[in-house]
C-alpha cells in the first residue's frame, strides 16, 4: 500500500473514531451501541451472511421513530468525514505533484519533447481560453454551513500532516470539537434558497478559495512556462476564467426575475470592490519603494513614496465604489432605482488596471522587476481573470419565451401571428427589422406576461453593463431564428453591448439538426454582422442522455460537434463549443482530463466552456489545493488535447459506435416506454419525495403535469442513484455491448478501447458507475415499496444490469470491476456498511410514508437518509 493511501486510511480511521465519541458524548450510550449493532449486521450482509442480511432489515424496519434520525445522521456523517479525508488525499496527492511543477509543467515538457517548439508552446498556453461557468443546479444536498464546517476539518488534517507530539494531539483536538459542532448543527433546510441564497454561495467560493487559488496556479503556470520556453507568461493573459448562471438562469425557474439578476450583478462586483479593497491594502503596504519612473512621479505629484500615493487615491476609489453598491444594493431590495454613481466609483475593468499597469511598467523600467513580479502581479492577474464583477452572468430562457414575445409584438402591430409563421417567414422578419434602424416596440407594448419577462430581464441586463453580463443562452434552440429573434430583442430593450447569443442544442435529434442550423445562421450575411468572426454553441449532456441513454448521447455529442467544427471552418468563423455538462456521469460528468481529451480532434482547440454544477463546485473547488489542482487539469488536458490530439476514429470504429448508438438507444427507449416503468418508478425510487430536501430553488418539474418527458435531468439521475440502480447511466448498454460481442466484434471493441480515447473514457465511466451499482440494495426497494405485480420489472432491469457488467468485463477484458483502480475500490468498499443501512432504513421510511403516517420526524430522518446516501454515492445528479 503506497504511503498517500496509508495517510487516506488514517484520516478516515481517526475521523470514524472522533465521531465516534461524538455520538457516546452528544448522542448516549443507546445511540453508539445502536450504530455499532447496525454496522456491525452491515458488514455481515454485505460480506453475504443472510442471518446478518435479514437482522439488519428487521432491526431498521422495528425502529422507533425517534431513533430513525439520530441513526441516519450518525451514517451520514460518516461518510461526509470520508468525503472530507478523500479530499485531504486529493490535496495531499497535488501537493506531491507540485514539488516537480504539477501537470502543466510535466505537459509542456512532454510536449516539447514530442517536438513542439518553445514558440508554439508559448503560443498555446498564451491563447488558452477556458471558462468554468458555476450553475446552481440542485444538486447540493449538503448544508452551505455544514461545507463550511468540513472545510476547517479538512484545513485541520492538512495541518496535521506536518505536526508531530503535543501539536498533532491539539490538531485533533480540533477535529474532535469540530466534528462535535456538526452533529450538534441542523442538516435539514427547513426553508428552499432563492436564487438570491444560491447566488452569495457561489460568491462564496470565490471568496475563500478562488481568490487565492487563480494567482497561485497562474504563478505555477508562469513558471512553467518559463522554464520549458524561457518567457514569462504575460500578467494581463487569463488562460482560465469564469461565468455563473446563478440569479441568470431563468429556463422553468419563475424565481429568477428581474429584480434577482439586477440584485446578483450588484452583488458580484460588491464581493469583488471588497475583496481588491483587501488586496490594495497590503499592496499598500508592500510598496513603500520610492525609486519610479517619470510617468509615476508626475501622477503622484511628487510624492516621497509615489506608488504608495497612487494605491492610496485608487483605494479610496475601490471604497466609494463599495460604499455605492451598498446604498445600490438597498435600493434594489426596495424596489426603487439606485442613484448615479459617483464619478469615482469604478465600473470597469480598465479603471483599476490602468494605475496599475503604469506602477509595473514603472518598476521593470527602474530594474525593479523582481518586486513587481510580487503582489503587484498577483493583483494585475486577479483583474485580468476576474475583471470587476469575478464572473460575468449568463442569461439562460427557453426558445418558446421569445416566441412568445415577439408573436405578441406582431399581433399588437397588425403584422399576424409569429408563432404561427414559417421558419423562412421568421427569418426574413427578424433580418429585415435588425436592418431596420427605427424601433420595432409600439410605444405601449403589449400587456403579455412572457414579453414583459423577457423586456424586463434585458432592461435590467442593459442597467447592470456590459462587463457583468456574459452570454445569452437559448434552451432548446432549434432553428436560426432562435437566436436572430434574441439579437432583436436586445435591440429593442436598448442594450447598447449586445450579449453573445448561444443556442443550446439538447436532445438527440437538435443535436443532429444543430449543424444545418450554424450552417443557415453563417450563411445569413446580416446575421453575421452580430455574429462577427466567432460564435458559441452549448450542447447538453443531461437532455441528450435523458432522452437516448449515456452511450447514444455520448456518440451523438461527438458527432455533433465534429459536425459543427466543419460548418464553423467552411464559414471561416471560430467556434467555441460550450459544454453544459452535470456532475454525475449519466450527465456527462467525468474527470476532467478524462473528458477533456476523449473529445473530438480540434474541438477543444484553445479553449472551451464548461458548466460546474451542484455539487460539482464543492468537488472542484473544495479546498484551495484542490482548486488549484482542477485548474492545472484544465489547462494540462486543454494544451494537450489542442497541440497532440488524438487521431479521428477509423471509418470502422465510427460504424461500430453508429451500431452501438443506435442499438443502445432502441433499448433504452424500449424501456422507458413500457407501460410499467414510470409506475415502477414512482414506486421505486424517491422522486416524488425529493421536493423536500428544499435543495434548489428551481422547481423539479418543467411543469406541473406528470410523466417522464417534464421530469428534468437532475431528478431523474437523482433518484436512482439513492436506489443503487444507477439505470439512466447504463440503461441501453447492455444490449449495445452484448449485441457486438455476439457478432465477433470483441476483438475490434479491444482495439477500440486501447488506442480511442473516447471509447475508453465511454467504458472507463461505465466501469466506475457499475461499480456503484448495488443489486442486492435495488431489490430490498423492490420487496419493500413495490406493488408485487411490478416485482417482474424490476428483476428484468437487474437482470439487464448483470448483462451490462458482464458485457463490460469482456471489453476490458478484466475478471472484476475497478482491478486497475485500487483507491476507487477501497473507498467504494469503505462506504458500503455505512450506505447500505441507510438505503434499508430509507426505504422503511418511505414505506411508513407512503402509508400515510403524518409524523415531522419521519420525513426529517427520510431527508438525512437522502443526504446521506448522496454523501456516500459522491453524486446526486
Amino acid at each position: 500500500m503506497e504511503l498517500g493511501e496509508r495517510r487516506l486510511r488514517d484520516d478516515v480511521r481517526l475521523l470514524g473514531d472522533r465521531l465516534g465519541w461524538t455520538l457516546k458524548e452528544s448522542g448516549g450510550a443507546w445511540l453508539f451501541e445502536l450504530v455499532e449493532e447496525v454496522r456491525r449486521l452491515a458488514k455481515g450482509a454485505r460480506a453475504g451472511r443472510s442471518d446478518d442480511a435479514v437482522a439488519l432489515r428487521k432491526l431498521l424496519s422495528e425502529l422507533e421513530v425517534e431513533r430513525a434520525a439520530p441513526l441516519a445522521r450518525a451514517f451520514s456523517h460518516f461518510l461526509a468525514l470520508a468525503n472530507i479525508a478523500e479530499h485531504r488525499h486529493r490535496a495531499r496527492t497535488w501537493e506531491s505533484a507540485r514539488e516537480h511543477g504539477g501537470n502543466v509543467r510535466a505537459t509542456l515538457a512532454k510536449l516539447k519533447a514530442d517536438a513542439a517548439s518553445p514558440n508554439a508552446l508559448f503560443d498555446a498556453v498564451t491563447a488558452l481560453r477556458i471558462e468554468l461557468v458555476l450553475t446552481a443546479h440542485p444538486t447540493q444536498a449538503a448544508r452551505r454551513t455544514l461545507l463550511t464546517k468540513h472545510r476547517r476539518i479538512a484545513e485541520s488534517l492538512a495541518r496535521r500532516d506536518h505536526a508531530s507530539g503535543r501539536d498533532q494531539a491539539h490538531i485533533e483536538e480540533d477535529v474532535r470539537r469540530e466534528i462535535a459542532s456538526v452533529w450538534h448543527t441542523d442538516e435539514v433546510r427547513r426553508i428552499r434558497p432563492t436564487p438570491i441564497d444560491e447566488a452569495r454561495a457561489g460568491l462564496v467560493v470565490f471568496e475563500q478559495v478562488l481568490w487565492d487559488a487563480v494567482p497561485k496556479f497562474l504563478r505555477e503556470l508562469d513558471e512553467a512556462l518559463l522554464a520549458e520556453t524561457g518567457r514569462h507568461l504575460p500578467w494581463d493573459i487569463a488562460p482560465i476564467r469564469f461565468g455563473s448562471w446563478m440569479g441568470g438562469d431563468r429556463d422553468g425557474n419563475p424565481n429568477v426575475t428581474a429584480k434577482v439578476t439586477r440584485e446578483v450583478c450588484l452583488l458580484a462586483r460588491w464581493q469583488a470592490a471588497e475583496l481588491y479593497e483587501h488586496e490594495l491594502e497590503q499592496l499598500h503596504d508592500e510598496l513603500s519603494i520610492v525609486t519610479a519612473n517619470a510617468a509615476i512621479h508626475a501622477r503622484a505629484n511628487g510624492a516621497r513614496e509615489p506608488y504608495r500615493a497612487i494605491l492610496k487615491a485608487l483605494l479610496e476609489r475601490v471604497v466609494t465604489t463599495r460604499r455605492y453598491l451598498e446604498a445600490a444594493l438597498e435600493a434594489v431590495r426596495r424596489g426603487e432605482e439606485p442613484a448615479r454613481p459617483p464619478t469615482e466609483v469604478i465600473l470597469h475593468a480598465q479603471d483599476l488596471r490602468e494605475p496599475l499597469e503604469a506602477m509595473w511598467n514603472s518598476l521593470v523600467e527602474v530594474g525593479l522587476e523582481l518586486v513587481a513580479r510580487g503582489k503587484l502581479v498577483d493583483c494585475l492577474r486577479r483583474i485580468a481573470v476576474f475583471g470587476v464583477t469575478l464572473a460575468p452572468l449568463d442569461i439562460r430562457q427557453h426558445s418558446e419565451v421569445h416566441v412568445a414575445a415577439l408573436d405578441a409584438i406582431t399581433r399588437a402591430l397588425g403584422l399576424g401571428s409569429y408563432a404561427a409563421w414559417s421558419e423562412d417567414e421568421r427569418q426574413a422578419f427578424l433580418l429585415r427589422e435588425l436592418d431596420n434602424p427605427r424601433p420595432l416596440l409600439p410605444r405601449r407594448p403589449p400587456a403579455d406576461d412572457s414579453l414583459t419577462k423577457v423586456l424586463d430581464a434585458l432592461h435590467a441586463c442593459a442597467k447592470s453593463g456590459s462587463e457583468s453580463l456574459g452570454a445569452y443562452v437559448i434552451s432548446m434552440a432549434r432553428a436560426p431564428s432562435d437566436v436572430l429573434a434574441v439579437y432583436l430583442l436586445q435591440r429593442e430593450a436598448g442594450i447598447e453591448e449586445p450579449m453573445r447569443v448561444v443556442p443550446l442544442f439538447e436532445t438527440l435529434a437538435d443535436l443532429d439538426h444543430a449543424p444545418r442550423v450554424l450552417d443557415a445562421l453563417l450563411g445569413a450575411p446580416l446575421a453575421r454582422k452580430y455574429i462577427g468572426s466567432h460564435i458559441e454553441v452549448m450542447i447538453g449532456y443531461s437532455d441528450s442522455a435523458k432522452d437516448a441513454g449515456r452511450i447514444a448521447s455520448a456518440w451523438g455529442l461527438y458527432r455533433a460537434q465534429e459536425a459543427l467544427l466543419e460548418v464553423a471552418k467552411r464559414h471561416g468563423v471560430t467556434l467555441t463549443l460550450f459544454h453544459g455538462r452535470g456532475g454525475t456521469v449519466g450527465r456527462g460528468g467525468g474527470p476532467i482530463a478524462l473528458s477533456i481529451l476523449s473529445q473530438p480532434p480540434g474541438s477543444v482547440a484553445g479553449g472551451l466552456r464548461v458548466t460546474v454544477q451542484g455539487e460539482s463546485i464543492d468537488a472542484a473547488f473544495a479546498l484551495p489545493e484542490i482548486a488549484q489542482q482542477t485548474l492545472d487539469l484544465y489547462a494540462s488536458s486543454t494544451l494537450e488535447a489542442t497541440l497532440a490530439p488524438a487521431a479521428a476514429p477509423s471509418p470502422a470504429w465510427r460504424a461500430r459506435m453508429d451500431r452501438l448508438a443506435e442499438r443502445s438507444a432502441a433499448s433504452y427507449r424500449q424501456v422507458l416506454e413500457e407501460p410499467e416503468f414510470m409506475p415502477y418508478f414512482n414506486a421505486a425510487t424517491p422522486e416524488q419525495e425529493l421536493g423536500l430536501l428544499n435543495i434548489g430553488s428551481r422547481p423539479a418539474r418543467r411543469s406541473r403535469e406528470g410523466g417522464l418527458t417534464s421530469l428534468r435531468a437532475i431528478p431523474w439521475i437523482f433518484a436512482w442513484t439513492q436506489t443503487r440502480l444507477n439505470l439512466p447511466s447504463w440503461l441501453g448498454a447492455q444490449a449495445a455491448l452484448r449485441e457486438s460481442i455476439d457478432e465477433g466484434a470483441l476483438p475490434e471493441l479491444h482495439d477500440m478501447l486501447l488506442h480511442w480515447p473516447f471509447f475508453a473514457a465511454l467504458v472507463d465511466l461505465l466501469e466506475m458507475v457499475l461499480a456503484k451499482c448495488d443489486v442486492a440494495t435495488a431489490r430490498g426497494y423492490d420487496e419493500m415499496l413495490v406493488p408485487a405485480q411490478l416485482h417482474p420489472f424490476g428483476t428484468k432491469l437487474r437482470d439487464a444490469l448483470g448483462v451490462t457488467r458482464q458485457a463490460l468485463l469482456a471489453v476490458k477484458g478484466a475478471g472484476d470491476l475497478l482491478e486497475s483502480n485500487t483507491t476507487l475500490k477501497w473507498s467504494i468498499d469503505v462506504r458500503n456498511p455505512y450506505i447500505d443501512p441507510l438505503n434499508v432504513l430509507q426505504a422503511e421510511l418511505l414505506r411508513r410514508l407512503r402509508a400515510g403516517h403524518n409524523d415531522e420526524r419521519l420525513v426529517d430522518a427520510l431527508i438525512i437518509t437522502i443526504n446521506g446516501i448522496a454523501a456516500g454515492m459522491r453524486n446526486t445528479g
